[in-house]
């Protein structure tokens, strides 16, 4: 069983819940998710399943969208509703013009301090462990990107809690949380996410998930795979070269494609591209275009995933 499924998480269960959940209920050994969503946090969670497994770390650096809930006037000790609090500020000066007008200097290219609650690793540990055993250690700022920051509504204006109701378009990488403290922050009264809802995954979008009881269904009346986004489909970004028959063989063990082999080829590839080779019967592999050092004016392309014939 080979592709991908676009799951609903729920709140309440790690992505690492999902994915034994997911196992056990297909009875396969091999899957694993594509960018962890916090225990509390619902939404798109992309499940690689068999082969497509290999695909995971292509499909890691996707953009992401994201609808999140900030309260004002309250700082927790993890950045969401789940940790302590750790202060309390004035916000019933705040207003929603205010918020608006804040949203502009949180989008584009941003720095940010991974929070201790992440999955990122420190001299080999996840600094959500070092959290967990009451450590905190310095971590240096990452330069994110915010594509667009939208104010859907807000409640609350003139009390001391007023909440907001934003939508995120961001690159890997970025911490919802910790944009939502650093709001805080700047607006001098503390804020923290008390909501969060993943939207898109890449080409994966919430409309398009389905929750883990539909996938129980579907495995006990045989439909399970309709729900399957096969492999070629999602890495529909990356550009197709086809390959000819005579070197299907050739690419399927890992040597290295040139143009001879090559039956079809897009224009403008550029060198460190990503492409995928796809033969008569299908996707074969992801492969990096690479300049021909004898030849400049000529490619050529080095399967780095192998995907079939394995």
């Amino acid at each position: 069983m080979n592709g991908i499924v676009n799951i609903l998480k729920p709140p309440g269960m790690t992505s690492h819940d999902v994915i034994d959940t997911i196992r056990r209920v297909l009875g396969i050994k091999k899957a694993g998710h594509t960018g962890t969503l916090d225990p509390g946090a619902a939404g798109v969670l992309v499940v690689c399943l068999g082969v497509a497994t290999r695909l995971a770390r292509f499909l890691l650096n996707d953009d992401k969208e994201y609808r999140a809930e900030i309260t004002f006037g309250l700082t927790t000790s993890t950045g969401d509703s789940f940790g302590d609090k750790i202060a309390e500020g004035d916000a019933r000066q705040l207003t929603e013009h205010d918020t608006r007008s804040t949203l502009e200097l949180f989008t584009g290219a941003i720095s940010q301090v991974p929070p201790m609650t992440s999955a990122l690793k420190w001299h080999g540990q996840k600094l959500y462990e070092l959290a967990r055993s009451g450590q905190v250690v310095d971590r240096p700022a990452r330069t994110i990107k915010v594509h667009s920051l939208e104010y859907i509504w807000g409640t609350g204006w003139g009390s001391s809690r007023p909440k907001a109701l934003l939508h995120i378009s961001c690159s890997k990488g970025t911490y919802i949380r910790t944009l939502c403290t650093d709001m805080g922050k700047h607006l001098g009264c503390g804020a923290h996410m008390s909501f969060l809802v993943r939207t898109r995954a890449g080409s994966f979008k919430i409309e398009d998930s389905h929750t883990l009881e539909e996938i129980r269904a579907s495995v006990s009346e045989g439909t399970f795979e309709n729900l399957i986004v096969n492999m070629e489909e999602a890495l529909a970004g990356f550009p197709s070269v086809a390959v000819r028959s005579g070197a299907v063989k050739s690419v399927t063990s890992g040597s290295k494609l040139y143009l001879p082999g090559v039956e079809h080829l897009p224009i403008g590839l550029e060198e460190g591209n990503l492409v995928r080779l796809t033969g008569p019967e299908g996707l074969l592999a992801v492969a990096e275009t690479l300049t021909d050092p004898e030849k400049p004016d000529r490619c050529f392309f080095k399967p780095i995933c192998v995907l079939s014939g394995m």
